[in-house]
Formats: C-alpha cells, structure tokens, sequence
C-alpha cells in the first residue's frame, strides 16, 4: 500500500471521530472545525482553559467522566480534566448553535459519541493550553521583575543623596582614566636608544 491511500484512510478514520451523520447531515464534534464562522471573542473563549464557572464544570463532572473517582485524582489531574469538560461544555454549547436543528435527542447522539472519542484529544488540549498560560505568565513575571529593578535603579539614582555620594566616585574615576591614559601615551611615546657594540680590533 502506498503513502498516498495510507494518509487517505487516516484521514477518513479522522473525519468519523470529528464528525457523526444524523438525519442525512453531517455534524462536526471537534469545536475547531468550526474556527471559519468563529469571531475573535469565540475563539479565545473556546481555546482559553477557565472560561465557565467552576460550579458548572463541576456539577457536570459525573456526566463525562461516570467512571471516575474525583477524589482520589490528583491536583494536576483534576484540572485537566476539569479542562476537557468545559470543552465538552464549550463544544455542546456551539455544535447546538451552529446546528439550530438537532433535536435533544440527536444531541444526546452527539454527546455520546464525543465522550468516546473526544475525551483524551481535548485532555492533551487542556495540558498543552495549560503549559502554554504558565510560560506565558512566567515569562510576564520576569519581565515585570526586569522593568521593575530598572525602575528602581533609575529612582535610586535620581535622588540627591545617591548623586552626593557618587560624587567622590565619579572623581577619583576620571582621575584614574585620565592617569592611565596619560601614562600609557608616555610609555607609547618613549624612544629607546640602543647603543651599538663595541668591536674590538686585533691586539
């Protein structure tokens, strides 16, 4: 079998975990397929973790994941999962409006099928989205430590004390350049004379 038939069916096999037909119409359950009709404010909702109240992730907890004990999950396991659950929420929530015309039951249909196949590709979304918040806000506390210590070396600096007391510094600094400029153009300028040798003649 060639590369070309191989990406085809993985492509296919793709397209029925993304999508279910209900009633002749094909209805897509990964929420990016429908990026195209998304303004930006949907976009960041959708693709940003900790967008709905934690009562309503919770209280939906048992109905996409009946066979878990939240208890006895870690903290990093539970926010994750709590992650794929606003997106099932997230998901349910544009695959109605985007589809007016599913019943409830065909959204039951809908719901069923994405807890099955969903599941561990919107968890390794919530773990990536989530690693991504904490480089950022990482990289915004350094950046706000830098600006900071800036800040406060200018204002040190600034204050008549400070300039007082660098005063004498400042002094005996330009005192040392100048002296060594001036030693170093001596020891440039000096000639060195050496004197030939004597040859002695034949006694």
């Amino acid at each position: 079998m060639t590369a070309a038939p191989q990406q085809d069916i993985q492509l296919q096999r793709r397209l029925q975990q993304d999508s279910i037909q209900l009633a002749g119409k094909v209805v897509y359950l990964n929420p990016f397929l429908y990026w195209r009709r998304f303004d930006a404010n949907t976009d960041r909702w959708l693709r940003e973790p900790g967008q709905l109240a934690e009562d309503q992730v919770s209280a939906n907890r048992l109905r996409f994941y009946p066979e878990l004990d939240w208890d006895l999950l870690s903290d990093e396991e539970r926010v994750i999962k709590d992650g794929a659950v606003e997106m099932f929420l997230k998901s349910l929530e544009l695959i109605s409006t985007f589809n007016p015309e599913l019943n409830p039951g065909q959204l039951l249909e809908v719901e069923r099928k994405m807890a099955v196949t969903k599941k561990r590709a919107f968890e390794r979304w919530v773990s990536k989205a989530l690693k991504r918040r904490l480089q950022q806000e990482a990289s915004e506390r350094r950046r706000f430590d830098r600006e900071r210590l800036m800040r406060d070396w200018s204002e040190w600096l600034l204050l008549p004390v400070t300039r007082q007391a660098l005063l004498p510094f400042s002094a005996l600094l330009v005192l040392a350049v100048g002296g060594g400029w001036w030693w170093g153009s001596q020891q440039f300028c000096r000639q060195q004379i050496v004197q030939p040798p004597v040859e002695s003649g034949p006694r």
